[in-house]
């Protein structure tokens, strides 16, 4: 027999090696498990929000009083001539139809405040998605309150942050959009809004500010009275100037770029120069007194309500007689002042070394001394024998040399005592 060949070991059948899972299998699973995550987490969140509204919304307050706006008003006493005499309450304003609001102060409201406001519900979901990628990334943002969220906010709910109020204001935005037009919106907020000075709404501010009526603001105004509701206090453009043309800088660039004003009008109001009333009133009449006579009659017959009902009181006083009144007085004191022995300067200040503090040390001097009426107020950086070298409010200097030295000639002697001596 022939020999047999032994069988090849490699021939012989082997147990099949078990197949690996592909190398993109984990990361799907993985994906899969995230995804079911965070569809339970926004189910369970719809949930949360559902049971929120459902409780919050029947103790919502009854909003239906605002289709028929009434605010407070003050009261108002007059000359014979219709001239100002006194006024009354802890809210100036007034009252002024969105029909009589010029357009340009509207447009620097929406500019800054709302651009979308005629275009969204209420709730401005883009501007919120816009303000959160503004502040990840430190950029300007015009911010996520909608002017329709604003006015829910001031006219029915605290300045509280918390989620439960927040809750509120929004289920608030949606029932004023559902109750009110657009232009009805527009109007209680450009009447409700406090912008400091005890000015409520852009008509009052603008007589406070500007001493002229709202239909008379230009671009470079109607700026700068926007730039209020942000911080009345902050950007108040009688105790803080330099921030408020700043804020007031900034809202021009917006009404450029959202197609308000053209680039020639922005340029122009960039450049203009804004007259701040400053300190008192100098087109007032002065007849405080008859005013407080007024304010006691009234406040006998009508009470607290007095202050409140926008009551309109005319005297038989005639302007013109009263100030040429005041003034011959005013000139008769100033004249005996100038001839006495220097008192001194209102107030001693130390100032920071750098220039911002500098600037900030001086608002704040000059805001607790305002102008009053020809007697301006001013902080002296410089001082010599021969001159005098004072900072404004605004940033303008004064050089004072020569014969306007002599009131204060007893306070740059060498001599002169502590109190005195500049």
């Amino acid at each position: 027999m022939p020999p047999t060949t032994p069988k090849d070991a490699t021939s012989s059948p082997s147990p099949r090696a078990p197949r690996r899972a592909a190398w993109w299998f984990w990361p799907l699973r993985i994906l899969a498990w995230l995804g079911m995550l965070a569809a339970a987490g926004a189910v369970a969140t719809a949930l949360l929000i559902a049971v929120a509204l459902a409780f919050a919304y029947p103790n919502l307050p009854d909003i239906s009083d605002l289709a028929d706006y009434r605010p407070k008003l003050p009261l108002r006493v007059y000359s014979s001539e219709g001239a100002l005499l006194g006024e009354f309450g802890e809210e100036r304003r007034n009252l002024t139809p969105i029909s009589e609001i010029p357009k340009v102060m509207t447009d620097a409201v929406l500019a800054i405040e709302d651009t979308r406001f005629f275009e969204h519900g209420g709730v401005d979901y883009k501007g919120m998605l816009r303000a959160v990628m503004a502040n990840l990334g430190r950029v300007k943002s015009q911010g996520a309150s909608t002017i329709t969220m604003q006015v829910a906010r001031n006219v029915y709910l605290s300045s509280e942050k918390t989620f439960t109020r927040k809750i509120y204001e929004i289920l608030l935005t949606y029932k004023l959009e559902h109750l009110l037009s657009k232009n009805q919106i527009l109007e209680i907020y450009m009447n409700q809004i406090y912008l400091g000075n005890r000015a409520y709404g852009f008509a009052a501010a603008s007589e406070t500010y500007f001493g002229k009526p709202l239909k008379s603001v230009s671009i470079a105004e109607a700026a700068m009275l926007a730039g209020l509701p942000k911080a009345p206090s902050t950007y108040n453009p009688i105790s803080n100037p330099k921030r408020a043309r700043m804020r007031q800088q900034l809202i021009i660039d917006r009404m450029e770029e959202t197609g308000f004003i053209d680039a020639a009008q922005a340029a122009a109001a960039r450049k203009e120069a804004v007259h701040i009333r400053t300190g008192q009133d100098s087109t007032r009449i002065h007849a405080e007194y008859v005013a407080e006579m007024a304010r006691q009659l009234i406040y006998a017959q009508y009470g607290a309500e007095a202050y409140t009902r926008g009551l309109n009181v005319y005297t038989t006083l005639s302007a013109s007689d009263q100030e040429a009144a005041y003034q011959a007085l005013r000139r008769g004191i100033m004249n005996y002042e100038r001839r006495q022995h220097y008192r001194g300067p209102e107030e001693f200040i130390e100032l920071p070394q750098d220039a911002e503090g500098i600037d900030d040390a001086i608002d704040d001097a000059l805001a607790d001394h305002p102008d009053n009426g020809d007697v301006l107020s001013a902080v002296v950086l410089e001082v010599s024998k021969r001159k005098m070298i004072a900072v404004r409010g605004n940033g303008d200097t004064i050089e004072i040399t020569g014969d306007g030295l002599k009131p204060v000639q007893s306070g740059l002697s060498d001599k002169a005592p502590p109190n005195i001596k500049l």
